[in-house]
């Protein structure tokens, strides 16, 4: 699915109240099982949403979690589910377009994108953003459902097989794992 503009897109939906994938207990079960603890680490979350995967970061593995969105009505929900002085920092900014330099760290031993990585306009250069983001070491964790295991007015919502090899292309490791129709990759550079 191509948006053209993700903030005109998604902002709508958000304030409508519109909620999707809860952050399930097996998908937090493989989110700690391939990732590290963050003991304090830096940690980016692109296309947060609601928080839920930044909080679980930030409160359950560890991580000094930033979590950005596009969205402001999403951030807005995000920043009203968060215990008032302890939790992820929630910032506004379009991956695909945003200076990233107004993030609060040069670099994150994780970044994650769950549930975004098929709204994506230009994948490629998408990457390259994320290979810019993580030090040697370093993790990015992708989850997105596969188009080829959704029902079909639904498979715009989800990566082509194609779109998988671009994704695992170019990274020194490359592991993965299902979770019904999703697929959990943990990528290094």
């Amino acid at each position: 699915m191509t948006i053209t503009d993700p903030a005109d897109y998604w902002d709508p939906l958000w304030a409508s109240g519109r909620r999707y994938r809860s952050l399930g207990p097996e998908e937090q079960q493989l989110t700690r099982h391939f990732l590290s603890a963050g003991r304090g680490r830096p940690a980016l979350d692109i296309g947060c949403g609601d928080g839920t995967l930044a909080r679980y970061l930030h409160a359950d593995l560890g991580y000094r979690t930033t979590a950005i969105d596009c969205s402001s009505a999403a951030l807005k929900i995000a920043q009203a589910e968060q215990n008032a002085n302890d939790g992820p920092v929630f910032q506004q900014l379009d991956i695909e377009t945003g200076d990233t330099s107004v993030l609060p760290d040069a670099g994150y031993a994780l970044v994650t994108c769950r549930l975004v990585f098929a709204f994506i306009k230009d994948k490629p250069a998408f990457l390259d953003r994320i290979r810019c983001l993580l030090p040697p070491g370093g993790t990015f964790w992708l989850v997105t459902p596969l188009a080829e295991r959704l029902p079909e007015e639904r498979k715009s919502i989800g990566i082509t097989m194609q779109q998988a090899e671009l994704l695992t292309a170019s990274w020194s490791s490359v592991r993965s794992e299902d979770l019904d129709s999703m697929r959990c990759y943990a990528l290094r550079p």
